[in-house]
């Protein structure tokens, strides 16, 4: 699954149950993915905070195959600016 894969996922989530806050997931030379909205963007855009992630770690998070505690935990993922809105990440996949 490619981040334009993700984006088309997490576009179909947003509908539905849109952020008041917005969330980049920073990965890396592969890539970042802003949501905001109710929209998934293909963008390195500022936000109010942001995730950075391998690319196969952000798939599997989204997934369900990646606890993201124990990936926080492990340093598989590093949260900076608001970690509160880093926790809204459970309304898309949840």
């Amino acid at each position: 699954m490619t981040l334009a894969d993700i984006a088309t996922r997490l576009n179909a989530a947003l509908a539905t149950r849109p952020l008041d806050n917005s969330i980049k997931f920073d990965c890396g030379d592969h890539g970042a993915l802003t949501l905001s909205g109710t929209e998934a963007r293909l963008a390195d855009e500022p936000a109010d905070c942001t995730i950075r992630i391998s690319e196969a770690n952000l798939v599997k998070l989204l997934s369900g195959k990646l606890n993201p505690m124990t990936a926080f935990a492990l340093g598989k993922i590093k949260v900076s600016g608001d970690m509160s809105v880093a926790l809204k990440l459970s309304q898309l996949v949840g």
